[in-house]
């Protein structure tokens, strides 16, 4: 049997054993501004950037700390365990002799690295089959990062201390967009079935390392062919000043596909991108899906604070009534992508894949 250093790390599920794979009875129906509150989201946040999970970097021990409460969190909710391992995908990586965290494209070549340089870490995954017997193949996949940038100092850390503070812990980037995953998640949980499956994902290595949503994209839970939308969630902790302040989000790409328009036409407060030479678009996970053909988006309302990557991206710095708004309004977003109309790109809105690189051949053994 292979060993897989960073799973014994993971003390809240037995991946071996695997954790609980069938969801409870659905509930009756519930309204979402009752269900989604501020206290809530606060203590959520406050865990996922506390200095234990010291910068949730990629494939560290902090990471595996973050993880193991979100796969905790997931089977609380009630979630359908959707990893190869519980509610964990494993993702196989290896480091490069400049240090860098490569995702590898399988398991079989992750067995030719040497073992001094194989990497192993963690997607978590849960999931809400869909319940329409026309529908349920079809699949909105919504996620957000769970990873960082580290603590100032060590290997693969991109954090810069500032005084004596060198935690960079990810309040706003993206524990935020974690919390909303969960919470949407919960609610949906809580409420009618969806007709169509979704799956619930907090990927590792968006800020660097062994990328999990390529991973995914890869290794997909559900079949890609069937995934018709995905919603990515980053960076909502605190309100954008160029759309309005307190509760209203943006969505990368908005013009791209009709997903902006369905949302906005449903009364959910979503606009465009107000800083489209940023190109948002392209900065988040949801690309990777989008240059698989998918329909897919980042809803966000990062205003370009000065706390992005710095150690004073702290959760006492966000503004709880502004992300309970978004929360309600990322839950109403995935309810209509999972009952309603399905998004489609606008005439050239697809983004094309890049010409195909040299395969990821491990180094040398």
């Amino acid at each position: 049997m292979r060993t897989f250093p960073i799973l014994s790390l993971l003390a809240g599920c037995a991946l071996i054993a695997g954790c609980a794979t069938s969801a409870p009875p659905q509930s009756p129906p519930i309204e979402l501004n009752d269900a989604v509150m501020p206290s809530r989201a606060r203590t959520m946040l406050r865990i996922l950037a506390a200095d234990s999970m010291e910068g949730r970097l990629a494939a560290t021990p902090g990471y595996a700390r973050a993880a193991t409460f979100v796969a905790a969190e997931m089977q609380r909710i009630g979630l359908v365990a959707a990893g190869d391992s519980g509610y964990y995908q494993r993702v196989a990586g290896f480091r490069t002799a400049q240090g860098r965290l490569v995702v590898l494209p399988s398991f079989a070549a992750w067995d030719t690295i040497p073992e001094g340089q194989r990497v192993l870490d963690v997607n978590v995954v849960g999931m809400i089959p869909g319940a329409d017997p026309e529908l349920k193949d079809e699949v909105v996949v919504v996620g957000a990062h769970l990873d960082h940038i580290g603590v100032a100092g060590r290997p693969g850390a991109r954090c810069t201390a500032i005084g004596a503070d060198s935690i960079c812990n990810g309040a706003d980037d993206d524990a935020s967009g974690v919390v909303t995953v969960l919470e949407t998640a919960r609610t949906m949980a809580a409420g009618a079935p969806p007709r169509r499956t979704v799956v619930f994902i907090a990927f590792t290595g968006e800020e660097g390392g062994p990328s999990g949503s390529r991973w995914y994209i890869e290794h997909p839970v559900r079949p890609l062919a069937k995934t018709v939308a995905q919603l990515q969630v980053e960076m909502v902790a605190r309100p954008d000043s160029l759309v309005g302040g307190a509760g209203q989000a943006w969505l990368t790409g908005y013009e791209r596909s009709t997903m902006g328009a369905l949302l906005a036409a449903a009364g959910i407060p979503v606009v465009a991108d107000p800083r489209p030479t940023e190109n948002f678009f392209r900065r988040s996970d949801n690309y990777r899906f989008a240059i698989a053909g998918i329909p897919a988006h980042t809803l966000s309302s990062f205003g370009g604070h000065s706390d992005y990557h710095r150690p004073g991206d702290e959760a006492d710095k966000a503004d709880f009534n502004h992300m309970t708004t978004v929360i309600r309004s990322a839950a109403k977003a995935v309810r209509l992508l999972a009952d309603g109309p399905r998004p489609e790109w606008n005439p050239g809105g697809q983004p094309q894949p890049p010409v195909p690189s040299a395969p990821r051949a491990p180094p040398p053994s």
